[in-house]
């Protein structure tokens, strides 16, 4: 049984070579552009083929996987080449894969300990890259009904149900208003006196009262504040390490600021696209710096941006500077200098949320 299933293994392995021989072929034969859709399904068969290497048989032995490895890391390269025509709105576009090819020449030297992890990080990026070619593909339908949409929803969102109810008080005036109450409350009710005293009395017991609740509340803020306040203890300042971040290796004295001016000189230069990565990377050691997120050498640029979820003046922006740095490192659209700046507006906005 586990001879006739090791058949079938390489038999579905060299048929799966052939057929990337043959669309090797293909692909050199000709240099016409290709339609959005088909890059489409290249991206996903790429996805399917890096999927599969995670999911290992436990009958499969070290050599049908390594040539399985081999024919799909061959069936990747095939289906996105380096650089490639692609048709996007009547317009031919050039795309650059060579980040691909680079990841699946580390993938390769890797050891078998560390290719899972770096299988899940081109996993990551393709999936990524599919998602960002997904919304090339609605942006067209979702403009030809946006204004049908929104003439929908604004019918939708003036029906009576939806309508905003008038809002009552807040809480610090209820709180001043049950105040007042109780006060009152303990005011003692007008008797027969003569008008002098009573007025005397009265206000000896209003400035009573008046002064036992300051007192009250004086104590209770005296008690919220020890319970909550902690002194600030000043940790020594540990010696930094290298680190690595979306691939780069960082030198321990290097700052987001020094990060940010090698992206301005290579925006000088005319290298945009290295530019906007450049400066990416050094918006996320930015925001390291601060705390807001964790910096680690297997995290993708999807993984920095699912750490901010929970802060929405921050999230915003920085998935703007995600979506620009995928569209333009991974070759979907070719920068330009109102990308740059647009980048480097978003990249202020981020740092002033972020604050």
């Amino acid at each position: 049984m586990i001879t006739l299933k090791k058949f079938t293994v390489k038999y579905r392995v060299w048929s799966r070579l052939l057929l990337s021989l043959f669309l090797l072929c293909f692909a050199r034969s000709t240099v016409s552009a290709i339609p959005l859709s088909e890059y489409t399904s290249a991206i996903e068969s790429a996805i399917s083929d890096i999927g599969s290497l995670l999911a290992r048989d436990g009958h499969e032995s070290d050599d049908d996987y390594q040539t399985r490895f081999s024919t799909a890391i061959t069936n990747v390269r095939t289906v996105l080449p380096r650089n490639q025509q692609v048709e996007l709105e009547k317009l031919t576009w050039t795309t650059d894969n060579s980040w691909l090819h680079s990841a699946l020449d580390d993938l390769e030297r890797a050891n078998i300990e560390e290719q899972p992890a770096k299988l899940r990080s081109v996993l990551d990026a393709l999936n990524a890259l599919n998602e960002r070619v997904g919304e090339l593909e609605d942006a067209q339908r979702v403009d030809e009904h946006k204004g049908a949409s929104k003439q929908k929803l604004e019918g939708i969102l003036s029906r009576p149900e939806y309508a905003s109810a008038a809002q009552g008080p807040n809480a610090i005036t209820r709180l001043l208003r049950d105040l007042i109450r109780w006060i009152e409350s303990l005011m003692p009710k007008q008797t027969e006196m003569a008008p002098g005293r009573a007025r005397f009395i009265s206000t000896a017991v209003i400035f009573a009262i008046i002064g036992v609740a300051v007192l009250m509340i004086a104590y209770v803020v005296w008690l919220l504040f020890k319970r909550f306040y902690r002194p600030v203890e000043t940790k020594p300042r540990q010696k930094r390490e290298p680190r690595i971040v979306l691939g780069e290796r960082l030198q321990p004295e290097q700052t987001s600021a020094d990060l940010l001016a090698e992206a301005e000189a290579l925006a000088r230069s005319g290298d945009l696209r290295a530019a906007i990565r450049k400066g990416y990377i050094a918006l996320l050691v930015e925001l390291g710096d601060r705390d807001l997120i964790s910096l680690a050498h297997y995290k993708t640029n999807r993984d920095y941006l699912r750490a901010v979820s929970n802060v929405p003046q921050l999230h915003s922006p920085l998935k703007r500077l995600t979506e620009s740095f995928e569209r333009h490192w991974y070759g979907l659209a070719r920068a330009t200098q109102n990308d740059w700046q647009d980048f480097r507006a978003r990249y202020r906005e981020a740092l002033q949320t972020g604050n």
